[in-house]
């Protein structure tokens, strides 16, 4: 398995805290003032990076009113695809500034593709990384493309079957292209926390050999956590300024505050992840009063014999494990014990 991977100048391996994408999505509402803020707020927040997405409707879909074309049901129910990305798309002369809004902040800022031209667009302001949507991932001529730029790429994998995920990263590898992470993804808007089966993250680690991250679209923060314990390396998480100003994808995205709990969780499920350890821990040093071990419980003379009137299992856990009670008793005082001490093995003679 690739255990250990570069993007955005950071280490993203097992070994390391979860590596936190803010997505902005359509969340700017068409407000440069307001993606600049987003951004801003994300690196408050504790995101390690900033996503934005990069097409225009023209580049997505066509103005057709054929039935085809219409969304029915759902958070977007009763626009037209082109209707919907017109409103949700971020102007691509904007980009420049953001990009190096990120930069300034030390949260750097890359993109999502959908189209050979915005590939090369976001090439000539040198993105460190690419994303591949899920809606993308069964394109393989353009997953080459994109592959094609020897760039790390993550891939997110919603509705996704595991052929198709396997095909996509056969097509990445077969230009070159091994800088790759698989996002487990469901693309619900929202999603319920229950489609997210997050079994699958250690699944995807051993069928694809490959780091795994998640993109949540779940409501609140419990999800991103719980797949840290599964070995999540990634967590990517829409970010708005404040749901009730609304945006395309405002109803499932968090704000500051919540991203930044987020972002603690992530790194607290991370931490207590550790490894296999049987040791006492360090926090736990003071507690050993709270054991139970053997105690002289009533004075007992030079070589006069252990028994259950003067020995016996009491807390704190200082002296000899309660399970070498039987061994204990019957053998005799190697000096005069005084009530209260702890029983250590130099204390005994044989019987």
């Amino acid at each position: 398995m690739t255990k250990r991977l570069e993007i955005l100048g950071k280490e993203i391996s097992e070994s390391e805290r979860p590596f936190v994408i803010a997505e902005i999505s359509g969340n700017h509402n068409g407000d440069i003032e307001r993606a600049y803020a987003i951004i801003d707020a994300a690196a408050e927040a504790g995101a390690d990076a900033v996503k934005l997405q990069t097409y225009t409707p023209e580049t997505m879909t066509l103005d057709c009113d054929r039935p085809d074309f219409q969304i029915k049901g759902g958070l977007w129910n009763g626009y037209s695809l082109f209707d919907l990305y017109e409103w949700a798309h971020t102007p691509w002369d904007w980009h420049e500034g953001l990009f190096e809004r990120g930069r300034k902040l030390g949260v750097p800022v890359f993109s999502t593709p959908f189209d050979p031209s915005s590939i090369a667009f976001l090439e000539s302001l040198n993105t460190p990384v690419y994303k591949i949507a899920s809606f993308e991932l069964i394109d393989l001529p353009f997953v080459r493309k994109v592959a094609q730029t020897g760039k790390p790429m993550i891939l997110s994998t919603g509705m996704a079957n595991i052929s198709e995920i396997e095909e996509a990263i056969s097509v990445a590898k077969s230009v070159g292209n091994e800088n790759l992470i698989v996002m487990h993804c469901v693309s619900g808007y929202p999603a319920p926390a229950s489609d997210y089966n997050l079994a699958t993250i250690p699944d995807l680690a051993d069928r694809l050999g490959l780091l795994i991250g998640l993109s949540d679209h779940t409501l609140g923060i419990a999800v991103p956590i719980a797949a840290v314990a599964k070995g999540a390396v990634i967590i990517e998480k829409h970010i708005t300024l404040r749901r009730e100003d609304g945006g395309p994808d405002s109803a499932f995205s968090l704000e500051p505050d919540e991203f930044k709990l987020m972002v603690e969780g992530v790194q607290v499920a991370w931490k207590a992840l550790g490894k296999p350890d049987y040791q006492r821990k360090k926090s736990e040093t003071d507690n050993v009063i709270f054991r139970r071990s053997l105690y002289v419980i009533k004075d007992i003379p030079k070589g006069h014999p252990l028994n259950e009137n003067n020995v016996r299992s009491i807390r704190p856990g200082h002296g000899i494990a309660p399970k070498h009670l039987p061994d204990v008793l019957g053998r005799v005082a190697r000096r005069t014990l005084i009530r209260g001490e702890a029983l250590t093995w130099d204390m005994l003679g044989s019987e």
